[in-house]
């Protein structure tokens, strides 16, 4: 649990931005699901030629920070080297269902583009993606639904776990820790993807002390969309 103790101090890093005239944003992240918690969101406005992750492809290890445990450094390494505009941890921690979080941000004339990722909880490797949303350049509010996906570097055992990269398990955080149960078995089964993929949402099952997964089947299993973000451009 190591790990978890470490995932809001790395959500709280600072973030340099580089800032120059242009937009004027608000955006706003909503919670659509039933019973799952999002870790500390980033919502990085950049310049188009770059990508936080890639639908297809293999995440990198700064993804698989964010998507396994829930660590925001990773990202915020790689919006520092690409002189991105970054909203960081706006909910001040975990966003729980059906909450909302907001931030105002001025993006630089090159940052055209926004992209918004926070791990799901209880999941192994499931994260929330917005990839390259180009943002409006006319004054309005636009809404974009976001999917679940699966970052493909851990299997989706189910099982609780730490959350340290390369580990397997879930890290469980106080608002799950009596939702969950114990005692799982794993239902990885054939997780043979290893690119970013849409994820395929919880299992779960009705025992608390048995069964092939710690997740609750009555409260923790999804289907897309699972979050809402608002761009109020002014």
């Amino acid at each position: 649990m190591k790990q978890l103790s470490k995932l809001t101090t790395a959500a709280l890093l600072a973030f340099t931005a580089q800032h120059s005239v242009a937009a004027d944003l608000t955006i706003e992240i909503q919670n659509l699901t039933h019973g799952l918690y999002f870790t500390p969101i980033a919502a990085v406005a950049h310049s188009a030629d770059a990508s936080l992750f890639e639908v297809g492809e293999t995440a990198s290890t700064e993804l698989q920070m964010m998507a396994e445990g829930g660590s925001l450094q990773g990202i915020a390494t790689i919006g520092d080297a690409i002189g991105a505009d970054v909203i960081a941890n706006p909910a001040g921690g975990l966003l729980a269902p059906t909450m909302t979080a907001s931030a105002d941000i001025t993006t630089a004339d090159s940052n055209v583009v926004l992209s918004v990722v926070a791990m799901v909880l209880p999941s192994n490797d499931g994260f929330i993606g917005l990839d390259n949303w180009h943002i409006p350049t006319e004054a309005g509010t636009y809404t974009v639904y976001l999917n679940a996906y699966d970052a493909g570097t851990e299997a989706n055992d189910e099982l609780r776990g730490s959350g340290s990269l390369g580990e397997a398990g879930m890290p469980v955080p106080p608002p799950l820790e009596d939702m969950l149960g114990t005692g799982g078995t794993g239902v990885a089964g054939a997780d043979i993807n290893q690119t970013v993929h849409i994820h395929r949402g919880n299992i779960g099952d009705d025992s608390l002390t048995e069964g092939a997964s710690d997740v609750n089947n009555a409260v923790h299993r999804w289907l897309n969309p699972v979050a809402k973000v608002t761009v109020t451009v002014r």
